[in-house]
């Protein structure tokens, strides 16, 4: 089953949270990080998402198996936009499912710290003095 996925379009967030309930769930915790209009004092206009496809879905894959197994959940799913997105724009969401909440909300941060730091997706934000930079996730603590 395919857990972690990227996606062009936008993300479907209700079928997504669909697809982690069944009659053992007794908690659900989802994150979304959207596109904002400033970083680090500097006002963005938008900007793009890369990312090496076979190697990022392979290590999302590898990192949501490791938050199923060590945070004894019963599902969990992450999308994370590429190409270009507009301010306000939904860029990546965590879902998780477990039989009780404090799992699902230590799997849900367990999920989006591992993917930013380890899956290979890249930002390349645009600023309305009129040039562009990459930015590079800071390394976890």
């Amino acid at each position: 089953m395919t857990r972690f996925a990227l996606s062009n379009t936008p993300i479907d967030t209700g079928t997504l949270r669909a697809q982690l309930l069944d009659d053992r769930v007794g908690g659900y915790a989802s994150f979304e990080g959207w596109v904002r209009n400033h970083n680090e004092g500097r006002d963005v206009l938008g900007l793009r998402y890369e990312a090496y496809a076979s190697l990022a879905e392979a290590e999302g894959e590898r990192v949501l198996d490791e938050a199923v197994a060590k945070f004894d959940v019963l599902d969990a799913r992450c999308v994370h936009r590429v190409g270009d997105l507009a301010i306000g724009e939904l860029a990546v969401w965590v879902g998780v499912s477990s039989a009780h909440r404090d799992a699902a909300f230590a799997a849900c941060r367990y999920i989006i710290d591992e993917v930013k730091a380890r899956v290979p997706i890249w930002k390349h934000e645009r600023y309305a003095e009129g040039d562009a930079g990459w930015l590079h996730p800071d390394p976890q603590p």
